[in-house]
Formats: C-alpha cells, structure tokens, sequence
C-alpha cells in the first residue's frame, strides 16, 4: 500500500465542457501527483462556444461538502474558483478561515468566452473576505480590473495592480498578464509580496484553444504549495506546466477549445 499523496481541496464550479472549473482542477492534480478533492459550488451548462446556463448550490450544500472533505480527510492546500455569489464568497472565507492550509484564490469573474460567473454584488464579499484568506491571489488583468478598476496596458500596470491586489490582503499576488495589449512574444506574469519581485516569462503560443488556463494554473499551484513548496518555487513550476498545456491545447467542438491538461504525461 502506497503513502497517500499531498491533499488538494477545489472549491469551485463545475465546467460540463470539461475544459475548466472542478474538471480542470483535477485533471490538473492528477498530473502532478496530489489527490484532488472538490467542493462543487456551482453547476454551469457550458461548451466550446460559451455557458448556456449556471446554477448555484445553496450554502449549506457547501459547507457540508466542504466538512466531509477536511473534517476527515484533511487537506495540504485549498483552491478556490468560481464562487457565482456574495452569499457562498462569504461561506467560504469562512470555512478557509478554521483551515490550517495555504489557500490559493483564483476570483473568478467571466469565463473564456466572456460569459460572467460571478455576480457584481459579490466583488465587495470578495475584496472583504476572500482575499485576506489568500496566500496567493491569481487574478488575470479583466478581473484585476473588476476587483480595483486599474486598466492595466503593460508591466508598470501590472505593479501598480499587484500593490492594490495586495492591499486587499492576501500574501502573495498573482497577476496574469496573458491578456496585455500590444501581441507581446512573451506572455508575463507578475508575482509579488510587495518586497520580493518575480517576472515569469514564456512563449506566447499562436494557439486560440486555452480553455481553462486560469483554473490550471491555480490548481498547478496550489498543487506545488501542497508538496511544501516555497509560494514562488510553486508559482515557477505551475507556470511551467500550464505553459506546455497551452502548447499543446486541441480543438474541441466549434468554439474555444481547452489546454491539455495531460501532455506532460504523454511526453
């Protein structure tokens, strides 16, 4: 009998394409060798070419699921993802708040295809407390510009919205920078604790099928900070994987396909 792997709780919502939410979480887990262990939130009726449909779940349903995971089974990190409304933002921060494990917060705002999965009245629960709850912040530049209305065109921005990130709370921020302007070779992403800096760099693919990115790369991390991981050591190596997943994402039905959560295990 094998020792049990590191423990990785999802809280998030479900992608019935496969290609993001719980699905994306745990395939991305699996590949890097933790158990994955899921709190559903939310039930999105969604594909390649957007969400057609999205349902909550009441609070009680997710703390329960939630006190049946950590309350016996323990967990090494948490992950959060969509969260859809006020009401289960603030039964989460809760439920983080009596766990004793780094938590990584992923604020969901719209999905790939611009669909919102997140409701303008829960950006202040968020702010108030989820964040503070973070060890690290993950957010890509359209919800860095939900969560502080800073526009971000290029690197300076992304400081300045990784000090007010910051200033919500968490540890460490995360800013995503897939999203800037100008078709730069390099998709750069900021990681800071307002002393440290570190710019993570990659190739940016010509690939239009990233379906999922975001949810992959908060769970590759949380992943890393499960194993004992240093925040920024766990960030270089979630940036990694996610980059050789973009790489290698494949077409799937008419619209955004996903990354490929599993191409490292295929080398």
């Amino acid at each position: 009998m094998s020792p049990a792997p590191p423990l990785v709780l999802t809280v998030a919502g479900s992608d019935s394409g496969g290609g993001a939410g719980i699905q994306a979480d745990l395939k991305t887990m699996l590949a890097l060798g933790v158990h994955g262990m899921s709190v559903l939130t939310a039930v999105t009726a969604q594909n390649s070419r957007g969400v057609r449909g999205a349902w909550e779940l009441p609070e009680e349903a997710v703390r329960a699921q939630y006190r049946a995971v950590v309350d016996d089974i323990g967990v090494h990190a948490v992950k959060t993802g969509m969260l859809a409304s006020a009401a289960l933002v603030e039964t989460v921060a809760e439920l983080l708040a009596g766990t004793d494990a780094p938590v990584v917060v992923d604020p969901v705002g719209v999905s790939k295809h611009g669909d919102p999965l997140l409701a303008a009245s829960a950006l202040d629960a968020v702010r108030a407390k989820l964040l503070p709850a973070a060890t690290v912040a993950t957010p890509n530049l359209d919800e860095v510009t939900q969560l502080t209305g800073i526009e971000v065109e290029d690197e300076d921005g992304m400081r300045r919205a990784a000090d007010a990130i910051l200033g919500y709370g968490p540890r460490w921020a995360l800013i995503k920078g897939g999203h800037l302007p100008g078709g730069a070779a390099e998709a750069v992403d900021l990681l800071t604790d307002g002393t440290e800096e570190h710019w993570l760099r990659a190739p940016r693919y010509d690939n239009r099928h990233t379906h999922g990115t975001g949810c992959t790369l908060a769970s590759a991390v949380a992943s890393g900070l499960a194993k004992g991981l240093p925040v920024p050591e766990a960030v270089r190596e979630a940036k990694a994987y996610v980059t050789g997943a973009i790489a290698a994402g494949f077409a799937l039905g008419e619209g955004i396909g996903p990354v490929d959560h599993g191409w490292a295990l295929r080398r």
